[in-house]
């Protein structure tokens, strides 16, 4: 049986060593690694991406940028933009929201036996909303009972609960090769087998993009305000 080492402090020290590596290497040595990105995204597919982001029409548009997990906020906040809007004389089906997964928060994109088998709790710092705890499952794709908040009650935010209001999610694939790449190395396992399975467990209807800063980009070319998910 693998050890799981997955860990917060692990992390950080993988990642300190490629920052430290890179750095007394120098940039021209970055060459190979360029090229190596460039054919990985040649030869990725992410359908026909731009086609996804046409579908934001509508009166009121917005983009949050999800870096963290943050708790309940890069659910919250989508459902109360719309709640608003609503009261303000504007339905959903005339707002367009995008939801940007990216960073730390890329496993709210990923299915819960991923969560379970990568220890993501852990090592995104992503809580169970309930019990406190490191989540051991997605706890924003279809939970047993909608979460509250307090003022307002309980509220329907899980992922699949604001897809049927229309709402739009994306994840960032550069954000998972890194990922992916450290969770492999931390359980001995091979990175570009690890990524796969990380992109074949991406939830129905969230679009990979290539990264969530394009996706930004992209969403605000499209008209939508910005707006920080935390």
């Amino acid at each position: 049986m693998q050890t799981n080492n997955l860990n917060a402090e692990s992390r950080r020290n993988f990642l300190g060593k490629i920052a430290a590596g890179a750095a007394a290497l120098g940039t021209a040595s970055l060459a190979p690694f360029e090229a190596q990105a460039n054919q990985a995204f040649a030869d990725h597919e992410f359908g026909d991406v731009e086609a996804w982001f046409n579908k934001i029409k509508g009166k009121h548009r917005i983009v949050f940028d999800a870096t963290q997990p943050h708790e309940l906020m890069p659910f919250a906040w989508p459902k109360v933009f719309l709640l608003t809007n609503a009261a303000t004389g504007t339905p959903e089906k005339d707002c367009s929201v995008v939801v940007v997964l990216r960073h730390d928060a890329i496993p709210y994109a990923l299915q819960s036996d991923l969560w379970a088998k990568y220890k993501m709790g852990e090592l995104f710092k992503a809580h169970d909303p309930v019990t406190k705890e490191w989540a051991t499952q997605n706890p924003f794709w279809k939970p047993k009972e909608d979460y509250k908040i307090p003022g307002v009650g309980a509220v329907p935010i899980a992922i699949n609960q604001l897809q049927d209001t229309g709402v739009m999610f994306c994840v960032c694939d550069m954000a998972m090769t890194v990922y992916s790449a450290v969770a492999a190395d931390m359980m001995k396992m091979d990175a570009e087998t690890v990524k796969k399975e990380w992109v074949a467990g991406v939830l129905p209807n969230i679009q990979v993009v290539p990264s969530g800063v394009w996706a930004l980009g992209r969403a605000q070319e499209k008209g939508c305000s910005y707006c920080f998910a935390g």
